[in-house]
């Protein structure tokens, strides 16, 4: 398959104000590719699209402060995207939150709010600019699942939910563009140190210091810099992959998983005791 070329076309990156989707958009303004960069932080926004005026000065940066859990603003967002940039030839998709918590301890509207960020934010916009993209010669939209979408962990329902509806998602899309001129890959992170777990949201019946002890649990087993992990997700997106591990750790639970599908849990419950606690008093 041929490579893409993201040099003097348009990348559109969701999450883009903040962790890996703001170190996605550095990289890529530095290779001379033009961006559409998403986000719910108008602030954050505005802030990287005049860092990257400043040391990429030669691409067109446009940026666009959407919700991604209405759909309608999606879609017009998508409709603004396209009128700045005609025919962008790839998607990222990096927006996505945390959510701590058992099934006893959350509530119904908290496990909905996150598969409404994580899973039907990522539906949205690709639906939205499919059509875009089908326009180019050549496309590929990369998903960031998670290493969470291969083995989900106790305390974790909610994002593991997401995650693996994320890479169904992002395979059976996969196989119903079979044959066009787009492909789509999912990434699968782990222990990337985005801040992601420390800003996360935790069910509400939990007590923020314990919410605060598991979240720090989970960061201090983080080893990959977000810079690191931007490298992989633009190279794999270069090279329009259709799997790709991000961190050691990712890599070795794919492994583990693949070699005891039914009790990797064994395996992980000790390391991640202290991260998946969220009932013991601080």
């Amino acid at each position: 398959m041929a490579r893409l070329v993201l040099t003097g076309s348009t990348t559109v990156i969701t999450g883009a104000a903040s962790g890996m989707g703001a170190d996605i958009a550095r990289l890529l303004a530095s290779r001379g590719a033009h961006l559409a960069l998403v986000d719910h932080n108008a602030a954050a926004l505005a802030e990287l699209a005049t860092e990257l005026a400043s040391t990429a000065p030669g691409a067109l940066v446009t940026t666009h402060m959407v919700d991604l859990r209405h759909d309608e603003a999606v879609f017009a967002a998508a409709d603004d995207i396209v009128a700045a940039h005609r025919r962008p030839n790839a998607l990222i998709t990096c927006a996505g939150s945390s959510m701590l918590g058992t099934i006893d301890q959350l509530t119904m509207e908290e496990m909905r709010w996150l598969a409404d960020v994580n899973l039907w934010g990522t539906v949205s916009i690709t639906k939205a600019l499919l059509p875009a993209l089908r326009a180019a010669p050549a496309a590929h939209i990369t998903h960031l699942a998670s290493v969470y979408a291969l083995a989900a962990p106790a305390g974790r329902i909610p994002y593991s939910v997401s995650k693996f509806a994320v890479r169904g998602f992002s395979e059976a899309l996969r196989h119903e563009l079979e044959g066009s001129t787009v492909t789509v890959g999912a990434v699968y992170p782990a222990g990337v140190r985005t801040g992601i777990i420390l800003h996360g949201r935790y069910a509400a019946a939990i007590d923020p210091a314990v919410a605060a002890r598991a979240a720090s649990a989970q960061a201090a087993m983080y080893h990959t810099e977000p810079a690191e992990a931007a490298a992989r997700i633009v190279h794999a997106t270069e090279r329009r992959r259709a799997r790709t591990m991000v961190g050691r750790e990712a890599r070795l639970i794919d492994v583990l998983v693949r070699l005891a599908p039914s009790s990797y849990w064994r395996a992980l419950r000790r390391a991640l005791r202290e991260a998946v606690d969220t009932t013991t008093p601080a």
